[in-house]
């Protein structure tokens, strides 16, 4: 932890230098907060700054509720055998890696892929292009997001549920509690931590959300769906713009 958390920290400075990697940090001339200034007038960092917070927010509400609801539905499930079963399937594309599905969603979604094949079979003579769509690709990468991760949370919550004692349950329905009152006063105090855990873990992956954008888009068309974590790439190690980089990755730190 010290040595590939804590060390790499002391690079921060560099988000105020004008970084040159022959002069290192002592030799590279120091520019204030001009990095962060930049960071304000540029409408590409703009761009990427609003579409990582709308993508973001929207993942952690989905991956927080979804997750949680198929959870509680499922515990209600007495057939074991039925309950693994769909346990175990909605699990399964946790497994599945992001390049693997970035190239799944190209092939069904691409110019000669499975979705223009059947509107060209329906009659279609144009060709639609999700992924080249700000509105839709947003809506995509967030539903393509939930789809592979729903299943890995709800088992979390699954877990969290089991080891609620059944007496606590069985006390409230002599006390006469209908369902709302035993999940707002039972359940959901009692997976609080779970909950808080698995928000922190949402907020952390949503804002490093990176593979995804760069495997399908890379923030293409014209910056339109462009990511903080895949423009801080670009601008670090392709424009070779360490001090700007490192500017955006102190933003990210702060949230």
């Amino acid at each position: 932890l010290f040595m590939f958390s804590i060390v790499p920290m002391v690079g921060i400075v560099m988000a105020f230098q004008d970084y040159n990697p022959s002069k290192g940090w002592f030799g590279s001339p120091w520019v204030g907060l001009k990095w962060f200034k930049y960071l304000t007038v540029i409408p590409d960092a703009k761009r990427a700054l609003v579409n990582t917070l709308i993508i973001a927010i929207a993942k952690v509400i989905l991956n927080i509720i979804i997750p949680l609801v198929f959870a509680l539905l499922l515990n209600e499930v007495k057939n074991m055998k039925f309950k693994k079963t769909v346990q175990t399937i909605v699990y399964l594309p946790h497994f599945v890696s992001w390049v693997i599905l970035a190239n799944i969603i190209t092939n069904i979604l691409g110019a000669n892929g499975i979705f223009n094949t059947v509107r060209s079979a329906m009659g279609a003579t144009d060709t639609v292009l999700p992924m080249t769509m700000p509105g839709i690709f947003r809506q995509l990468l967030i539903g393509t997001d939930v789809w592979k991760e729903f299943g890995y949370n709800a088992v979390i919550y699954l877990a969290a549920l089991t080891g609620i004692s059944p007496s606590l349950y069985e006390a409230a329905a002599i006390d006469g509690a209908n369902q709302r009152t035993t999940f707002l006063k039972i359940t959901l105090p009692l997976m609080k931590p779970v909950i808080q855990v698995n928000v922190t873990m949402a907020v952390i992956s949503a804002l490093k959300q990176m593979e995804t954008v760069y495997l399908l888009t890379n923030g293409g068309p014209g910056n339109k769906t462009q990511f903080a974590a895949n423009y801080l790439y670009q601008q670090a190690f392709k424009a070779f713009k360490y001090g700007y980089g490192n500017a955006i990755g102190v933003v990210f730190i702060i949230i």
